[in-house]
């Protein structure tokens, strides 16, 4: 397990359990990362209910989705969420005057970047969140710079890091911070991390980034039922923006529930009763239309440290129960 130079850590801690810091920020990304499941075929319904929820209970961003090539992307296979196109945006958000900001996402190497986002004031977007992996991060400092030469906030996402070497994460980590990235985000891909892991990485991430103004995030996946432990300590350690899902929907297992988070959180500009409302009126009738959650495929991938498209193939699958046939698929491989 990386864990960068895990005996050069100043694991200072950043916080308490009893109380808040000013500079903590939640980003709730159920839509972007819920689309992943229904290849973002969800109706202006549905994410007028998240974006609702966000404003009503105080979440700092919202992410809409993607911005997806159309080249690469086929419009008729994809849903608008994957291409975040403005008009749709503002038939959701109008002007978006509130104190929720938007976001979106853009992959390295899927999406024209250059033309599809257009220039801060031409667009209601306020975030750019970059999502790469290590062999991609010149592109993704080209897509940073440009994001931020339009007028954006920006973030990293660094993928996969729980199979890059110490020496490729340290390196990429130097570069982003000469870049003019706003945050750089410790992404949890595969549910692989543990409390301990989360610490000393934060640490590390913060270490790298002192004596800059940039910040830390965290976005963790629940494939061992620790996305929300490991957002409480990467809050802890020292990250700043914080990613959450309305009933942790997402992608395989999903992510640190938004509900969850904000029980924890002590800073009296969340209101956790429009996010239960909606769990109750529009994700428990939707649960019997899409799956998402814990289930015990996905805890193999995380523990195994795999990419969860094959947990995903099991869970999604004519036999979801037969887990045991995938376990033993899967440590077959590894042997």
């Amino acid at each position: 397990m990386n864990q960068v130079n895990k005996n050069n850590c100043d694991l200072q801690t950043f916080g308490t359990v009893v109380g808040f810091r000013e500079d903590v920020k939640v980003l709730d990304c159920t839509v972007r990362d819920g689309g992943l499941i229904n290849s973002h075929h969800f109706d202006d319904g549905f994410v007028k209910a998240v974006y609702a929820t966000c404003v009503a209970a105080g979440i700092h961003y919202m992410e809409l989705g993607y911005k997806g090539s159309k080249k690469i992307f086929a419009p008729a296979k994809y849903g608008i969420w994957k291409y975040c196109d403005e008009d749709d945006i503002r038939r959701i958000v109008g002007d978006n005057k509130t104190g929720t900001k938007l976001s979106v996402m853009a992959d390295v190497e899927r999406t024209d970047y250059h033309t599809d986002i257009l220039p801060k004031n031409k667009s209601v977007i306020d975030l750019i969140r970059v999502a790469t992996y290590i062999h991609q991060i010149p592109t993704a400092i080209d897509m940073i710079k440009d994001a931020h030469d339009k007028g954006y906030e920006t973030t990293v996402n660094l993928m996969a890091v729980s199979i890059v070497s110490d020496k490729d994460l340290y390196d990429a980590l130097e570069l982003f911070v000469t870049s003019p990235v706003d945050t750089i985000y410790l992404v949890d891909s595969f549910g692989s991390f543990f409390p301990k892991q989360v610490r000393e990485m934060t640490a590390k991430f913060r270490e790298i980034v002192k004596g800059t103004d940039k910040q830390i995030g965290i976005h963790a996946h629940n494939n061992q039922q620790l996305a929300y432990a490991n957002t409480i300590d990467a809050l802890i350690y020292g990250a700043s923006l914080l990613d959450v899902t309305i009933n942790g929907m997402g992608r395989g297992a999903g992510n640190c529930p938004m509900e969850l988070l904000l029980g924890f959180l002590k800073n009296p500009r969340f209101d956790l009763r429009p996010v239960l409302e909606c769990i109750q009126k529009t994700f428990v009738p939707l649960r019997h239309q899409m799956k998402w959650g814990y289930a015990i495929p996905y805890m193999i991938g995380g523990q195994l440290n795999q990419h969860p498209r094959a947990a995903i193939e099991v869970v999604e699958g004519q036999h979801p129960d037969d887990f045991l046939a995938f376990y033993d698929r899967v440590i077959q491989e590894e042997s």
